[in-house]
């Protein structure tokens, strides 16, 4: 059996990683897995919302299958202008102010113009703050220094920075030879490289699906809506590639294919959990069943929405979630191959 090539699937995911593209400013990374898809012949198109969706046709054209990754990533925006030049954020998704503390940034403006910046404590110096080390990590506190010669607020908008620009986090992406990537924004560009490259595989071996499949590139999930529409009618499964949660008292880790049973929504449909499982052992794929607390997936937005589907949640193994994050290419190669063979199999129903 010939799986993806897992050099080509780690140097797609370093390069999407390497595009900004936090909730609400997804454009150039739309773009460019859109330019990817259509130099393989694949039928793609955008929704309003900003998504991209690409179909391959399969040998039923009743019942459809949909699967799903989201590019959007955590981020930021600018808040307010200090008097002192440096810039107040609000956060954009689910994390903690202490994870970028001393992180590096690019600021976008509303006419395209990017500024570099560190996100820093107002109290950073030791020499000059007792409490630096004890004041809270929060929007009062933490602040951009812009890397421009600015003194005053007024310096600052005469750049043409203002409230509402976007702000993305160095990803400092980096693979080891022992294996392991290490990057932000691995939740989800980590299983969008899987997604394209299983894309390719079946368009250059001239697969034919069992089922009409999309393949749902959504641009809005870490707030809460990315694949929650746009899901044909004839959908009967709805599979979710997101990360495997790690932390205490989780099964998932770094070199397995993470299939949950549950999340903050609920569980996931049975059948298709049983499927998925039983699939991975019949092509000695490495996998752990594991539920995450805090967790909601594209597929869990998609049943709140009313959708009458199957749904189900794979991805590749995460460390330190929404943070400084690291998965090994075991994982990745790992959840690709059960893909593989899912796209392949008979439904549940």
């Amino acid at each position: 059996m010939v799986y993806p090539d897992m050099k080509e699937t780690i140097n797609l995911l370093k390069e999407i990683v390497s595009i900004p593209s936090p909730s609400g400013n997804t454009n150039e990374v739309i773009t460019y897995v859109e330019k990817f898809l259509n130099e393989l012949n694949v039928e793609t198109k955008r929704n309003r919302k900003g998504g991209l969706i690409a179909s391959l046709p399969g040998k039923d054209e009743k019942n459809h299958r949909m699967l799903t990754a989201h590019v959007d990533t955590l981020g930021a925006i600018v808040k307010e202008i200090k008097p002192s030049g440096r810039l107040k954020i609000d956060l954009i998704g689910g994390f903690k102010y202490n994870s970028i503390e001393g992180e590096y940034c690019e600021i976008e403006t509303s006419s395209g113009k990017k500024f570099t910046g560190t996100i820093l404590m107002h109290q950073t110096s030791v020499h000059v703050y007792k409490d630096a080390g004890k004041a809270e990590r929060n929007q009062e506190n933490m602040e951009i220094r812009l890397d421009e010669k600015v003194k005053s607020d007024d310096d600052v908008r005469e750049l043409g920075i203002g409230v509402g620009d976007f702000v993305s986090f160095d990803p400092r992406v980096q693979t080891t030879p022992a294996g392991f990537i290490k990057s932000r924004h691995l939740d989800d560009k980590a299983s969008v490289a899987i997604l394209l490259q299983l894309i390719k595989q079946l368009k250059t071996e001239n697969i034919e699906l069992p089922y009409t499949t999309h393949f749902l590139i959504s641009n809005n999930e870490e707030i809460g809506y990315g694949g929650n529409s746009n899901i044909t009618p004839e959908t009967v499964e709805y599979l979710a590639v997101d990360m495997g949660a790690m932390g205490d008292g989780q099964s998932t880790d770094e070199y397995t294919v993470s299939i949950c049973v549950k999340d903050a929504s609920g569980p996931y449909h049975y059948e298709l959990r049983k499927r998925l499982v039983q699939l991975a052992k019949d092509n000695g794929i490495e996998y752990k069943l594991d539920i995450y607390p805090f967790y909601g997936s594209d597929a869990s937005a998609a049943i709140r929405a009313g959708h009458d589907i199957v749904h189900g949640l794979i991805g590749p193994g995460i460390d330190s979630s929404h943070a400084f994050e690291r998965t090994h290419e075991d994982s990745i190669e790992n959840t690709a191959k059960l893909l593989y063979h899912y796209v392949q199999s008979e439904m549940v129903i």
